[in-house]
């Protein structure tokens, strides 16, 4: 696999308390997605977060890695879906840090049973760059449902 390289731009006006800042993909896939301090930590008020945004990318990482992990098993899944939650919380001394990323993944896949979806999912998380970035300084909780 080639290296991959992604960015995004982000502009703020004003102070931290009253201001707001803007998130754009440079792909066009999303512009001007507003943040500000009390969507982080209070209201979103329909403005997203540096750590929806992370959650958006974790949940991202895992479907696909699960999806491909249950199609090289030549499983294929009929439906994957995944709900992140990422938690920022203060720890001692070093501020507000995230500290954990717990991941709820719920497929519907002809043809396994629930241990061998666990077992796949698990293989999918090593395989998460996000996930192996993640717990690098926090926690991260996967758990795999088989849906009938």
């Amino acid at each position: 696999m080639p290296r991959i390289e992604r960015s995004a731009h982000v502009s703020w006006e004003g102070n931290l308390a009253r201001g707001i800042g803007h998130v754009s993909a440079d792909t066009g896939a999303f512009a001007e997605l507003p943040i500000s301090l009390p969507s982080r930590v209070g209201k979103p008020d329909g403005k997203t977060s540096p750590e929806e945004l992370l959650a958006a990318a974790h949940g991202g990482c895992l479907a696909s890695s699960v999806a491909g992990e249950l199609s090289r098993a030549g499983t294929p899944p009929e439906v994957v879906t995944v709900r992140a939650r990422v938690i920022m919380d203060e720890v001692e001394g070093q501020g507000h840090q995230i500290v954990a990323s717990e991941v709820e993944i719920h497929g519907r896949v002809p043809g396994i049973d629930a241990a061998e979806f666990e077992r796949i999912v698990a293989l999918a998380d090593e395989g998460c760059p996000f996930s192996t970035l993640i717990r690098a300084s926090a926690s991260v909780t996967v758990r795999a449902h088989l849906d009938s």
